[in-house]
């Protein structure tokens, strides 16, 4: 399952998005989105892990204060689902 990850701190990086993620369950990738131009954070990113534990780290994520950020942990939608809502 993608997990969406939003109102990341600046200063993640994918290891730490990764380590985050991991005592719920096997991580297959974790990835802070940077700006192309710049290759700052853009505050947000993806997990990628199995259902179960992604259905955990959601539950247990989000919300939680990292920075003084309450995280936005949910299950990520493909792109042309989230453009028709609005």
């Amino acid at each position: 399952m993608k997990v969406y990850v939003g109102n990341l701190p600046w200063s993640v990086t994918n290891v730490e998005l990764q380590d985050l993620f991991e005592p719920f369950g096997s991580v297959d990738s974790a990835r802070v989105v940077t700006d192309r131009d710049s290759g700052r954070s853009r505050g947000f990113g993806f997990v990628e892990m199995a259902t179960q534990h992604a259905t955990q780290a959601i539950a247990s994520l989000n919300g939680r204060e990292i920075d003084s950020r309450a995280l936005r942990v949910n299950e990520a939608s493909p792109a042309g689902e989230r453009n028709s809502r609005f």
